[in-house]
């Protein structure tokens, strides 16, 4: 048993604890509580970390490992379809690249990830992030918006599940964009995730301006980029319809859905999430980045829907630090409680991921994945200063700390 003090234990799922201790017994929680209890009996161990914030390692439900190579090599666009024509033209050779794949993890776990959702278009990932000391899901996403047998696409990601899963990781099924799937793809997905419970889903939805042009009007950008790549379908019909809608018809408006950006999702539709049960995937830093928009965090929390932050690729960040994410989100939802910002970078993406009774809180029974954010003595408003842009040389990881 290890007792650990810090100047706050911030628990997530409760108050904020000044003068905190948390124990930790064989790597999982087994108390947490206040320095002023009368009654606390001896540890074996006691370690002081008097000027540090004690909090669950965060989650980081979005990214895109593949394309870890392209840092720096994409410029920020004032459209997202020209930005995704400088990405395609740099992306040759660059999604294989296992050296900044490793580094983008290592990057992750110093910046105090524990849990990350990332979407694969080959599953390099997954080897790299089997020996990582950071739990994934990783996501096999699919395209083909003129794909003849969708059916035989889906079953060739599905049937490479088996031997992943056998070594312990975990996988789940992707569908790019409305702009970039057909319907009868988006259905072979569900039917598959369905047929084989697999979980969660992800798709990018509302992200851009043009994303809602092209299903409303089957033209603008988006159809033109199908038509360059040769993957136009011209028996396709618009279906005149919102972002959500149209999810809802191909059966994609699940508790076990991860909308991803979401930036021009309408009160509506938002509030559609929220009675579904979805969660809404935010990566603010990367959609002023790409000409997508932005995220209008006050509406997103406003309208009850569950929340997770990403960071998404280093094609369109400057790092995977999730703390820059959230010092994001504060400066775009100044009316925000500080606490909600934090519960959806933990909590809320657990959950999203499947990992909600292991991580994402500071309870006894979990994972004492913990993380340690050195802060100054003088910190009144601990949530605040945690949504402020901490810095990777701030975070250590609360196992590294043992001196007993």
């Amino acid at each position: 048993m290890i007792r650990y003090h810090a100047a706050w234990i911030v628990p997530i799922v409760s108050p904020p604890i000044k003068g905190g201790w948390v124990d930790i017994d064989d790597g999982f929680i087994a108390s947490v509580g206040s320095a002023l209890e009368s009654d606390l009996a001896p540890s074996d161990c006691e370690i002081h970390l008097d000027t540090s914030v004690i909090l669950p390692g965060l989650v980081n439900a979005h990214t895109h490992l593949e394309l870890s190579g392209l840092r720096g090599c994409v410029p920020p666009a004032q459209t997202m379809p020209d930005w995704a024509r400088q990405l395609m033209a740099s992306m040759v050779d660059k999604e294989h690249d296992y050296a900044a794949i490793q580094s983008a993890v290592d990057e992750l776990r110093r910046s105090g990830t524990v849990l990350l959702g990332d979407i694969s278009n080959t599953l390099t990932s997954v080897e790299l992030l089997l020996d990582a000391s950071i739990e994934a899901v990783v996501f096999n996403e699919l395209l083909g918006f003129n794909e003849s047998c969708p059916e035989e696409l889906v079953a060739r990601a599905v049937s490479s599940f088996d031997k992943y899963s056998k070594r312990g990781a975990r996988l789940g099924l992707a569908a790019h964009s409305p702009y970039s799937v057909s319907p009868s793809l988006f259905r072979a997905l569900r039917k598959a995730a369905n047929a084989h419970s697999v979980s969660p889903l992800s798709v990018h939805v509302a992200e851009s301006r043009e994303e809602l042009e092209f299903l409303q009007t089957g033209s603008g950008p988006w159809c033109e980029i199908l038509k360059e790549r040769g993957r136009w379908e011209p028996n396709w019909k618009p279906s005149c319809q919102g972002p959500l809608d149209y999810l809802d018809q191909l059966g994609w408006l699940t508790d076990d859905t991860l909308i991803v950006h979401g930036v021009h999702l309408t009160d509506y539709e938002l509030k559609r999430m929220a009675q579904a049960g979805a969660t809404l995937v935010t990566c603010p830093r990367s959609n002023r980045w790409t000409g997508a928009g932005v995220p209008p965090i006050d509406r997103f929390y406003s309208s009850g829907v569950r929340i997770a932050f990403g960071t998404d690729s280093l094609a369109s960040v400057n790092d995977l630090n999730l703390f820059s994410e959230l010092n994001e989100a504060r400066c775009l939802g100044p009316a925000v409680p500080a606490k909600d910002i934090l519960y959806s970078a933990t909590v809320s993406g657990a959950k999203a991921l499947g990992f909600g009774n292991e991580l994402g809180a500071i309870v006894p029974g979990y994972r004492a994945a913990l993380i340690s954010v050195n802060c100054s003595k003088n910190v009144n408003d601990v949530e605040e200063y945690l949504v402020s842009g901490v810095q990777p040389d701030k975070i250590s990881w609360l196992e590294e700390n043992t001196g007993c």
